[in-house]
């Protein structure tokens, strides 16, 4: 994959795939490695360019703390560096959040504008706040996890659906994976950062086609947020799917309507 080389950080990223073309953000921690199989999903239909955040994956981790503000510079730099003057965005829960703050940073720079599973902050409401996990013990975090990545996930709704049981133990198998202190602190200072997302009062200055999608059992960014995210956008409509937090696993509509949306700018509502 190449590297961009941009100020004090050095970007992994790749584009795949053909047709309109999209920026994708990725989730708290998340990599272009971990998320390989929904970049390929979404670039069935799209040219997609994504990138390991700062301080995550293959992109260099830079002395913090960072900002919101400069997870979205980096990625009008990386813009910029592949020549691409606008395209489609889109953003899944920490993702979301980015991709906010640079729709509300670059409005002409973003055609459409799909969020997921995520929040505004501030009045509009904030996601879960992850960052206290980390004082916790493996087995307390996991637990933790189980039942915000969806509120149903009770010790008895998994031994009756085994699924869903087995989704949430291959999530805790790659939580498990032993990482360096070098991409710990990474994870650490994207986390921190999170800590400072809102911008709620700043959402009406986006003007693009939205497509916000949440799960309806979502403990991490509950459907709420969602409604508050519509509130403020003036051309902006939700979905909400069965699942939780990871709803585009759980409920095979999404995905579709998803690529349906980045694909041609249709909506749920406008079919």
């Amino acid at each position: 994959m190449p590297i961009f080389e941009s100020d004090d950080i050095s970007i992994n990223y790749q584009i795949t795939g053909t047709g309109p073309r999209v920026l994708f953000f990725n989730g708290s921690g998340a990599t272009l490695q971990s998320t390989e199989l929904l970049i390929r999903s979404l670039s069935k239909e799209c040219q997609v360019l994504a990138h390991d955040q700062r301080g995550l994956g293959l992109t260099s981790i830079p002395d913090g703390p960072y900002t919101m503000a400069q997870y979205s510079a980096d990625a009008a730099a990386l813009l910029d560096h592949v020549g691409w003057e606008s395209c489609s965005v889109v953003g899944i829960s920490f993702g979301g959040m980015v991709a906010q703050e640079f729709a509300v940073t670059y409005p002409e720079r973003v055609e459409r504008l799909m969020l997921m599973c995520t929040s505004a902050g501030g009045s509009g409401g904030s996601s879960y706040p992850l960052h206290t996990l980390t004082s916790m013990s493996a087995d307390e975090r996991d637990s933790k996890m189980v039942t915000l990545g969806d509120t149903r996930f009770t010790p008895e709704w998994l031994a009756s659906h085994p699924a869903d049981a087995q989704m949430m133990g291959m999530r805790q198998a790659q939580g498990a994976v032993q990482k360096t202190d070098d991409a710990m602190r990474g994870e650490r200072l994207q986390l921190e950062a999170r800590i400072t997302h809102d911008v709620a009062e700043r959402l009406h200055h986006i003007s693009a086609p939205t497509f916000v999608a949440a799960g309806r059992f979502d403990g991490i960014a509950p459907p709420v947020n969602s409604e508050a995210i519509v509130e403020r956008i003036a051309d902006a409509t939700l979905s909400l799917y069965e699942g939780g937090h990871m709803f585009i696993a759980q409920d095979p509509t999404a995905i579709r309507e998803i690529r349906t949306f980045l694909a041609t700018g249709k909506r749920p509502s406008e079919k």
